[in-house]
């Protein structure tokens, strides 16, 4: 997604989408180019798409199809992103929709982003929530369908624990609670606690906690063991290089 961005200078569905399947089929931007796991919607979309099905049909949009996958994955677009919330949250609609077309799965990454775009203003990780949530309610006002997704399955004004699953609801708000920590490192360790799905709702809480406790809050022996460096390194310094003072 970050490549595309940076590549495209937007929101290319398409082009996006032509990477996910290089990724797919190639191992493009994965460590050691090997794929291991694909998620069920994804993988679905991935070959409805190359069998030629047009792009804006090939996510299933059934109300059981509501996974976390576009959702592990929107970060980038948060902090790539330079224009305005409402265009925030059509791009992060528009991210979702390649894979997970569910209004549910799109609401979860409008509201992540706008979150991630809060605490990057400087607000603190409640307070960015609300800031976020008022925003996003503001947006949706006049869309019934997509306010009561946000009302009545997300419940945002509700603090839950969550289970750690792959549901992209429940995957949203067991990061949050894990950001009710107070260290970089307790909010990835209380995600991962929770069990199930515990690399996607690390990623998620972790992507909250990079931004707001910074990159010198993580630990030093973690950094050290990540591999694949040479493939987001260079990718980090183009978006920064972007980013204004």
């Amino acid at each position: 997604l970050l490549d595309s961005l940076l590549y495209k200078n937007k929101m290319d569905t398409e082009d996006f989408m032509k990477r996910i399947c290089n990724w797919y089929q190639c191992g493009y931007m994965a460590v050691d180019f090997q794929v291991f796991d694909v998620g069920v919607q994804t993988a679905e979309a991935i070959r409805n798409y190359l069998s030629g099905v047009p792009l804006l049909q090939v996510a299933n949009n059934d109300v059981l199809a509501n996974g976390n996958g576009s959702l592990m994955r929107v970060l980038p677009l948060a902090i790539w992103h330079q224009g305005s919330d409402i265009q925030l949250i059509e791009d992060a609609y528009a991210q979702s929709h390649v894979t997970h077309a569910h209004l549910r799965s799109k609401v979860c990454c409008a509201l992540y982003c706008l979150w991630a775009r809060s605490i990057l203003n400087g607000l603190d990780i409640d307070a960015a929530w609300s800031d976020a949530v008022t925003k996003l309610r503001a947006y949706l006002k006049d869309k019934p369908d997509d306010l009561e997704q946000l009302e009545y399955y997300i419940r945002p004004d509700e603090l839950e624990k969550g289970t750690g699953s792959g549901y992209v609801v429940d995957c949203l708000k067991s990061a949050r609670y894990a950001l009710q920590q107070t260290t970089y490192q307790d909010v990835i360790k209380t995600a991962i606690a929770f069990g199930r799905d515990t690399d996607t709702t690390a990623c998620v809480a972790g992507g909250i906690a990079g931004l707001y406790f910074g990159f010198d809050s993580i630990p030093e022996s973690w950094l050290a063991q990540l591999r694949a460096k040479d493939l987001v390194e260079p990718l980090l310094a183009k978006l920064l290089s972007n980013v204004p003072a």
